[in-house]
């Protein structure tokens, strides 16, 4: 007789296993413990083989009747219903790990070694406020251009036009990814070029005239605030990096007795030395008794006891307070006033320059100076600049006896 709802709810364990058949292979399997647990027993291929149904009450008697006729079904084509659980669940895992957040989370990780932690920091936050909540789920190989297209819409909808590009670009590299290790079939964000409106370049500002160069020195010694970024803002103009190596500044890579300031640059990766003037050298020295301890030469302020670098906003900010205004000079303008004194008023070689920038720089052969190129002609370099800007501070702006580095 088939089972009824009473007859499983009056059953009661025993010391053994026992079974209550149902129907046509399915029955109900009791464990001593009490457990519930149907199974459905066939033939394949002249074997006698079992398979799980589920555990009641979870899985009700109807439940685990429609379970059966499903493999019965299956059954009746010649297909193993155990096979085929067992292809289905691999798929699904296949497809969990195919998954666009998936393989974006692979491909970041597979490279964040070798990028900055700012910079992997921020495609993380990209991804997970502007792709994976969309196209997160989906599997790659799945994901076609009007989808991607749908998720940078969304956000130059909301007047991000830049940042659009940016998620557009990231999800092109993990959809490239995705091909390279077998995944998907193409990168369908090729499709979508020229979709977006042009970025609008705007150059940063930055003050190229030396006669403006020493009011604006001047009234950057005027600054109130703490030693860090006081030190900070007078560092900046004699070393010129980007605004986020400056703060991020490592007491590990600076070396006050050589004068040299080693780290690696955010934006390509490799390895580049800053020979330090005398000037430099003796900032970092006045600001090495308080964050000498610090992992950071200029760490955060508001959360002192992390190993936090000073935020960009910071500088920022003391700009805002001397009343400098972005219009005429930003912390970036400094590496355009160095780049454009140096070559036209200096005389430098435009490939020192360069080299000091840390641009990609390259010989005849293609191939990427080292990071100790013309190092010695870069000391010279910049202990010529620190000098000059000295002599601009102190209100002479004739080049002197600089014009002797002109090239001939």
């Amino acid at each position: 007789m088939p089972l009824t709802a009473t007859a499983i709810l009056k059953a009661k364990p025993r010391e053994k296993p026992r079974k209550l058949y149902d129907s046509r292979g399915l029955y109900l399997e009791i464990a001593p413990r009490g457990t519930k647990a149907w199974r459905f027993k066939y033939r394949f291929a002249g074997r006698e083989k079992r398979i799980s149904m589920g555990i009641y009450p979870e899985v009700s008697l109807k439940l685990a009747r429609q379970r059966r006729d499903e493999a019965r079904k299956l059954l009746a084509r010649d297909i193993d219903p155990s096979a085929y659980r067992k292809a289905r669940k691999r798929s699904q895992r296949q497809g969990a790990n195919n998954s666009f957040d998936a393989v974006a989370t692979e491909w970041l990780t597979k490279h964040s070694p070798n990028w900055s932690t700012g910079w992997v920091r921020r495609l993380e936050r990209e991804l997970e406020r502007e792709a994976f909540p969309y196209i997160g789920a989906s599997p790659v190989a799945d994901i076609t251009a009007p989808d991607l297209l749908a998720v940078v819409r969304r956000v130059e909808a909301r007047g991000h036009l830049r940042k659009a590009h940016t998620v557009f670009q990231v999800c092109g590299r993990v959809l490239r990814y995705a091909v390279a290790t077998g995944r998907a079939e193409r990168d369908v964000s090729a499709d979508l070029r020229g979709a977006l409106p042009p970025v609008k370049t705007k150059h940063f500002a930055a003050i190229t005239d030396p006669r403006e160069v020493g009011p604006l020195l001047r009234q950057l010694d005027t600054y109130s605030g703490t030693l860090p970024v006081r030190c900070a803002l007078r560092l900046a103009p004699l070393v010129f990096v980007r605004l986020g190596e400056l703060v991020a500044a490592e007491w590990a890579g600076i070396d006050l007795e050589g004068a040299e300031w080693r780290y690696t640059v955010t934006k390509t990766g490799r390895p580049h030395v800053v020979p330090l003037a005398r000037q430099a050298v003796a900032i970092l020295r006045e600001v090495h008794p308080m964050t000498g301890h610090h992992r950071y030469a200029f760490p955060n302020a508001r959360f002192p006891y992390r190993e936090l670098p000073m935020s960009r906003g910071t500088l920022w900010s003391a700009f805002r307070a001397l009343d400098i205004p972005k219009e005429r000079m930003t912390m970036h303008g400094f590496r355009a006033m160095a780049r454009t004194i140096l070559d036209e008023v200096l005389g430098f070689r435009p490939d020192f320059i360069e080299h000091q920038l840390a641009h990609a720089v390259r010989d005849p052969n293609g191939r990427a100076y080292n990071r100790t190129a013309f190092l010695p002609e870069r000391r010279v370099m910049m202990q010529a600049w620190a000098d000059y800007l000295d002599r601009l501070r102190a209100g002479k702006i004739e080049p002197g006896p600089y014009f002797r580095h002109r090239r001939q």
